[in-house]
């Protein structure tokens, strides 16, 4: 049997960011769905916790996970990933692990502030005298009075 150490495992976010394993709660319990003889009576699937507010990741960070608008995060700001892929706990634990840190290193990149641009003189002219143009062939189709 495998002994786990007690050292605090830390999953790289960026360069500066980590994720600690020891503010994660994990919960083993039976996976859903069809399966063999062996799916009701093992506990494969793991239900991981994150509590936003309580972790150690920077503020900005915590305030842009807790605006996504992402249904596994309760409105208490509690990240709940299930995983039921694989049929072994320790596959379904990590891929868990992943997919935290993939939802945390996607508000990791910060997009920059777009700057709204405006069109040039030039082109605002060209683009009325064709407006112009294509009104006045419009009208020339018109019914002949006189």
């Amino acid at each position: 049997m495998a002994t786990e150490s007690m050292s605090p495992t830390l999953h790289p976010i960026t360069q500066t960011v980590s994720l600690d394993e020891n503010e994660i709660e994990f919960t083993a319990m039976r996976a859903q769905g069809s399966g063999g003889q062996k799916v009701n009576k093992v506990s494969a699937a793991i239900h991981l916790r994150y509590d936003i507010a309580a972790s150690s990741l920077p503020d900005d960070y915590k305030d842009r996970l807790l605006s996504l608008k992402d249904k596994r995060i309760t409105k208490e700001g509690i990240v709940v990933i299930k995983s039921q892929q694989h049929r072994s706990q320790e596959q379904n634990r990590d891929e868990a692990i992943a997919r935290l840190i993939m939802l945390i290193k996607s508000v990791a990149v910060t997009s920059k502030k777009r700057v709204p641009t405006k069109p040039s003189k030039s082109s605002v002219r060209r683009r009325l005298e064709a407006k112009k143009r294509h009104a006045s062939k419009k009208r020339m189709r018109g019914k002949v009075r006189g």
